[in-house]
């Protein structure tokens, strides 16, 4: 589990958009992974929410940690849809991702995206995606 966990900070700190955002792989295990962003000013849409985008980014590096973590190493999403829920606020983003379905060469992941606003967790999208191992 530590080599996995290791594995897993290692990609993380390699990826330049997630240091960019402000982004933090709070938890990885096999078919799992949380991730946590910070919500800045400079994230937000003009209405003051959460752009779409950091969303979609969450949901889109989550699934691809979750299942590549369950197909044992380097791993792309092939695919993944989103429902935006509600808009959101707060001061902080997680997501949460779960390998739901694992084969040989693909993981079927679900992702939830909470913000958080005063302490408490708001369910604000869920997304679910397919992940395939990468090519040598």
């Amino acid at each position: 589990m530590d080599d996995l966990q290791e594995f897993a900070r290692q990609v993380f700190a390699a990826q330049p958009f997630s240091q960019f955002l402000g982004a933090q792989l709070t938890q990885a295990g096999p078919g799992t992974a949380e991730i946590r962003i910070p919500i800045t000013d400079p994230l937000k849409q003009q209405h003051g929410f959460v752009h779409g985008g950091v969303l979609s980014y969450l949901a889109d590096n989550s699934i691809t940690f979750a299942g590549g973590l369950a197909l044992g190493g380097n791993a792309l999403t092939s695919e993944y849809k989103i429902n935006y829920l509600k808009p959101a606020v707060g001061s902080l983003l997680i997501a949460r991702a779960q390998a739901k379905g694992v084969g040989k060469r693909q993981a079927i992941c679900q992702c939830e995206i909470f913000a958080v606003q005063d302490g408490e967790e708001k369910l604000c999208a869920i997304a679910l995606g397919t992940v395939v191992t990468a090519a040598a």
